[in-house]
């Protein structure tokens, strides 16, 4: 098992009780302000390009709810569980759909992530070219420092709103 997996399964781990009473929160506060179901599945491309269903927090745009999930990223904390399952890592590209036209070869000998340099980078602010050099970089470079770096900022970034 390599250093990164070990570090995904340790530190996700340990997050997990602690985001475990913010998931709770965010999916009764869904449930309450909107209709439908509270996860949102969809297929992504894995590690060698193996498919999986991604699954995320439902958010609908119309309510403050909705709006304060998506702006802060609370919606993705199902996916650590796709961490777990080795489906994801914690700090990798961004997760496309199979088929995408950026789901090159050279992105699939990694796990997609759940932050990563896209994130902490602008997120949506972001024109889709510019992600996708982010994500080159990351897996052209990529080493246990950088995932760390990666991390470090990525709650800053959350709670700072960014889109």
């Amino acid at each position: 098992m390599h250093a990164k997996r070990i570090f995904d399964l340790v530190a996700t781990s340990a997050l997990l009780p602690l985001a475990a009473p913010l998931l709770l929160l965010t999916a009764t506060a869904t449930a309450v302000t909107s209709a439908g179901p509270l996860l949102v599945r969809g297929t992504r491309a894995g590690l060698g390009g193996r498919p999986f269903t991604m699954l995320t927090l439902r958010t609908d745009p119309r309510t403050g709810v909705g709006r304060l999930l998506r702006r802060t990223r609370l919606d993705v904390l199902p996916r650590l569980l796709h961490v777990l399952r080795g489906e994801m890592s914690l700090v990798g590209p961004c997760p496309l759909a199979p088929g995408h036209p950026s789901a090159t070869r050279a992105r699939l000998v990694v796990r997609p992530g759940v932050t990563g340099l896209w994130q902490v980078g602008g997120r949506s602010g972001l024109p889709w070219e510019e992600m996708d050099v982010l994500d080159q970089h990351y897996i052209e470079q990529h080493w246990l420092g950088l995932d760390l770096a990666v991390l470090a900022r990525t709650v800053p970034a959350a709670l700072a709103g960014r889109r």
